[in-house]
């Protein structure tokens, strides 16, 4: 019989937690205390600043409880934190994880999401170093503050975009976005699991190595990752540096399993490039004679294109999509909000 959350309580959960991490995880450096007392402790490197973001994720909302495994759970829920992190151009380090689990819930899933956070965790030299337990009722939930540090003077921000810099975007903005579509179409008994686009959405891959490699170049204005959807965080970075942009259509980065899957969804592939969309992909910008640079950094890192999809220009022009037919198509800035509709 499988044991419950309600067979093995709350102290002894606690306890497999730990024994969990300190077998299969790693101690990030400069954790002083960790899993075990009232607070955990951390002393910050000399010449670094402290980047701190968190983020939850409720069954129901951000994710389909019966078509993600809970080892998926876990990577998908921390890779979107570290690629808050990495946006900025900082180097994960220590991790809080709350969660609110049911009684019935078995004992095996939440060691497997553990697990899911490790393999996350892992391969960028990051800490689980505490968190907390509830019972909930209703649907589960994660909960996970990630502390980072970076470089000082390092630190990219989404406010210093400047007017003539070009525009950036790394991968394929828009999978996650599909795969979603994909599996609320299924039919009933499909198994969509391997689907790659359904893998981005189940387990999006962050962007957290570039994105530091980017900010240690010294070479791009601003960055941003694509949390919100494409166009939504383009939106962020001109409204908080005061400027607009102009997208040219035809440069968007379009994968041959997008172009299949917008055949069977019956929509126009840049929509879901452009529409909400938690890729994690990096919006960067920079000065045009900094664009090769910024691809060389990357492509030691990682296969996936480094695109050019258009610049950043005044703000009286508001963010417009240039057709191939040379129209100018004026756009709203929308990506994922909690509380709309």
């Amino acid at each position: 019989m499988t044991d419950t959350l309600k067979d093995l309580g709350e102290f002894g959960l606690i306890r497999k937690i730990d024994e969990l991490i300190r077998e299969q995880g790693i101690r990030a450096p400069g954790v002083e205390l960790g899993i075990g007392d009232d607070a955990a402790c951390f002393r910050p490197r000399p010449g670094y600043e402290i980047l701190v973001t968190c983020d939850c994720i409720v069954e129901g909302r951000h994710y389909l409880p019966d078509r993600i495994t809970p080892l998926d759970l876990g990577r998908r829920a921390m890779a979107l934190n570290i690629s808050d992190i990495g946006a900025m151009g900082g180097q994960p380090r220590y991790a809080l994880v709350s969660l609110g689990l049911r009684g019935e819930t078995p004992v095996g899933y939440v060691e497997d999401m553990f697990r899911g956070f490790l393999a996350e965790l892992n391969p960028v030299g990051a800490s689980i170093v505490g968190g907390n337990l509830t019972k909930t009722g209703d649907g589960l939930f994660i909960d996970i503050t990630l502390v980072g540090e970076v470089e000082k003077g390092k630190m990219l921000r989404r406010s210093t975009a400047r007017e003539g810099d070009v525009i950036l975007v790394t991968g394929f903005p828009g999978h996650s976005a599909a795969g979603l579509k994909l599996l609320l179409n299924a039919r009933e008994g499909e198994d969509l699991g391997d689907h790659p686009l359904v893998r981005a959405f189940n387990v999006p891959s962050h962007r957290a190595i570039e994105g530091k490699a980017v900010a240690d170049s010294g070479l791009a204005s601003a960055m941003i990752d694509t949390s919100d959807g494409f166009l939504g965080d383009l939106g962020h970075i001109c409204e908080e540096s005061g400027a607009g942009a102009e997208l040219i259509q035809h440069k968007l980065p379009v994968s041959d399993e997008l172009r299949e899957a917008a055949v069977i969804l019956g929509q126009d592939p840049y929509d879901l490039v452009l529409q909400e969309s938690d890729d994690y992909e990096l919006i960067i910008t920079c000065p045009p004679q900094n664009a090769a640079g910024i691809r060389e950094v990357i492509e030691r890192i990682s296969k996936d294109p480094v695109t050019e999809v258009g610049r950043i220009v005044g703000a009286s022009r508001g963010i417009a999509v240039i057709r191939p037919d040379g129209s100018r198509t004026l756009v709203t800035p929308e990506g994922w909000d909690h509380f709309a509709g």
